[in-house]
């Protein structure tokens, strides 16, 4: 008894299967600008985040005033 054929094809991903449709509808500037529009607000979230880790990080340190 030989065993069933694996499938090669993948299943798209949730963000293939958007990209799919966004290149229907949009233009290319259109997608360039939304992607880097997306890409600013990813680096903004990341900058914030280290934001807050360095100060998290200066409010346990000693402060400067006491040595």
């Amino acid at each position: 008894m030989q065993a069933a054929p694996v499938r090669a094809t993948a299943i798209p991903s949730f963000g293939t299967a958007l990209r799919a449709v966004e290149s229907l509808l949009l233009s290319g500037g259109q997608r360039t600008a939304r992607r880097n529009a997306w890409t600013s607000v990813l680096e903004d979230r990341r900058r914030a985040k280290d934001r807050v880790e360095a100060q998290r990080v200066l409010d346990q340190s000693p402060t400067a005033t006491s040595l």
